[in-house]
């Protein structure tokens, strides 16, 4: 009898293993199911702002979007759209979006000014106004109605030439009328790489913190004067222009470094569309604050004297720090852009700022804020060719890691540029 009794525990207590074994199973089973039935809707419905939402968008429009990949860090590329980068994640397909899109711009039929796609780094080309301008006609007053940007930086398709999982080089042959009555033939390469780890800390001369999600590209913009003739004051002359389009937030703020100015000598240009507010630019011996909320439009420029290769951003809504790094020359010509043939040819600025708002009649592209650079004035002979780097950097995650960064690179605390207009 007592032995009988144990050998019943014992198959009693097997039982109920086996019992709780299978519930645990199951719950594994069911929440394993769960997360992939989530998974699957996030992939299939993902949320606006995510990386994946706008790949899912421009997927639609170009179904040869290029992704270039290096661990979690993803870019999109677009050769349809001109050699675009559109926009880059640093935390994967649920992560951030960090370029501004303009989803309303992709429609059938195109604007005869400029079809505004977005994109978080575009290649344009200057001059936009002046004597040398690319963007009017030989004759007409520098006004919107007559304003036309060139079709092969605009609306035409670029060519890939060889691509990788980590980078992309496309192509466009051209010719181009500016406001002078010149024709200047030219062929334009560019280059996409999206970077490691260890090439960002290279390029900017700074550590990763180990809690930071990164993304970070460069980009190798090459012009080439394929005509018979050469690019002269007479002729008029290009220049590389790169714009980047970012999502604005409330508590987003440009920072732009530069060399210190002796005595009253003017640092930057600052009334490209009106002078700028007082409450939203704030310009200290050895830095630039501009406020990118994307409710006040407004554009500055450093002359290129006192420019340095770099600038950022902050997001304090969002954390996210943003940094570009591109080519300055500090003694060479840049190319007036406003609209008017009055001011020196040479008088341009050698990277700029904008910060987008609500036109006159309250109507309004974005909004977005935008980081731009520019090259010299590109005087070539036949043959002979100009190049210019721009890179994008976003970081995100451990402030006291972001701060040591902002402070490396941009010289200033998080803490310095939160407080630039509270």
């Amino acid at each position: 009898m007592y032995i009988a009794s144990i050998k019943n525990g014992r198959q009693m207590r097997k039982k109920s293993l086996q019992t709780i074994f299978l519930s645990l199973f199951t719950v594994i089973i069911v929440s394993c199911s769960e997360n992939n039935t989530k998974q699957a809707e996030e992939n299939t419905n993902p949320q606006q702002g995510t990386f994946a939402y706008d790949k899912n968008f421009l997927a639609k429009h170009d179904t040869n979007l290029i992704e270039l990949k290096s661990n979690n860090a993803s870019v999109l590329v677009s050769a349809a759209y001109q050699a675009k980068v559109f926009t880059s994640s640093a935390d994967g397909e649920g992560g951030k979006s960090f370029g501004w899109i303009n989803y309303k711009a992709f429609r059938p039929e195109t604007d005869p000014h400029m079809n505004a796609y977005g994109g978080e780094n575009r290649l344009w080309l200057g001059p936009e106004g002046g004597k040398y301008s690319l963007y009017f006609k030989k004759g007409d007053s520098m006004v919107f109605a007559n304003w036309k940007t060139p079709a092969p930086i605009d609306t035409e398709a670029w060519q890939v030439d060889k691509k990788d999982d980590k980078s992309v080089t496309l192509k466009k042959e051209m010719s181009l009328t500016n406001f002078v009555g010149t024709t200047l033939k030219m062929a334009i390469t560019r280059t996409v790489t999206v970077q490691d780890k260890n090439q960002i800390e290279q390029a900017l001369y700074a550590a990763i913190g180990d809690s930071l999600k990164f993304v970070g590209y460069s980009t190798q913009n090459v012009v080439k004067n394929t005509g018979d003739a050469a690019w002269t004051e007479k002729t008029g002359m290009p220049c590389i222009w790169i714009l980047d389009m970012f999502n604005p937030s409330d508590s987003t703020t440009i920072v732009v470094p530069h060399k210190s100015a002796e005595g009253d000598k003017k640092v930057a240009t600052t009334n490209y569309f009106g002078e700028i507010s007082s409450d939203r630019i704030k310009i200290t011996d050895n830095v630039l604050f501009f406020k990118a909320d994307g409710k006040s439009r407004g554009k500055l420029g450093i002359v290129p004297a006192y420019a340095v290769p770099y600038a950022g951003s902050y997001d304090a809504q969002n954390n996210v720090l943003t940094l570009t790094f591109f080519t300055v020359d500090n003694n060479e010509r840049y190319l007036n852009q406003e609209w008017n043939v009055s001011k020196p040819v040479f008088s341009g600025d050698a990277m700029n700022a904008y910060n987008d708002g609500p036109l006159p009649g309250g109507s309004q592209m974005g909004p977005f804020y935008e980081l731009e650079s520019v090259s010299p004035a590109a005087a070539l002979k036949p043959n002979e060719e100009v190049s210019h780097t721009h890179n994008v950097y976003h970081f995100t995650g451990d402030k006291e890691q972001l701060n040591a960064l902002a402070e490396k690179v941009l010289r200033v605390s998080l803490d310095e540029i939160r407080a630039a207009f509270k």
